[in-house]
């Protein structure tokens, strides 16, 4: 683990809205408007997700992550992003690991998550599936769709 700092956001944040604008944007490139499920920052905070953001040692905010509730002991993960130029030193994992165990002590005893089916979505893919997420049929509002994988693990 790389020591991330993690904190729970109460409001807007500066540092968070920046994250979260850059994954809403990589999101919308990848993948067309029909098939990207990706919230803003406002949306997410409207929905009542728990938005976590993860800060270096030296204080920068380089990975966020959400937990959106999905009702009775249920959420879904949301928004998970590292700052592009942080990818591949684990952050991802480092991330995953603390928005599960913040599920786990808000009770919550299934997670969900969406994600894509194409080849820039393997690597997110992988790290859930290390993660004891697997695939399942689509969950809540989600409708079966070519371009998403759905994935979920009980805790």
């Amino acid at each position: 683990m790389r020591g991330l700092h993690f904190a729970a956001l109460t409001g807007p944040d500066a540092d968070a809205d920046a994250l979260l604008s850059a994954h809403f944007d990589l999101m919308r490139a990848q993948s067309p408007a029909e098939s990207c499920h990706v919230m803003t920052a406002d949306d997410l905070r409207a929905s009542g997700a728990r938005v976590f953001i993860g800060r270096d040692a030296a204080g920068e905010a380089v990975a966020i992550g959400a937990l959106k509730p999905l009702g009775d002991r249920a959420a879904e993960l949301k928004s998970m992003h590292c700052r592009r130029d942080r990818r591949g030193q684990g952050l991802g994992r480092e991330l995953l690991a603390h928005l599960l165990s913040e599920a786990r002590a808000a009770q919550i005893e299934t997670l969900w998550l969406e994600t894509g089916s194409a080849a820039p979505f393997a690597a997110a893919r992988a790290l859930y599936a290390g993660a004891g997420f697997t695939e399942c049929p689509p969950f809540g509002d989600y409708v079966e769709d070519p371009l998403s994988v759905f994935m979920t693990r009980a805790l």
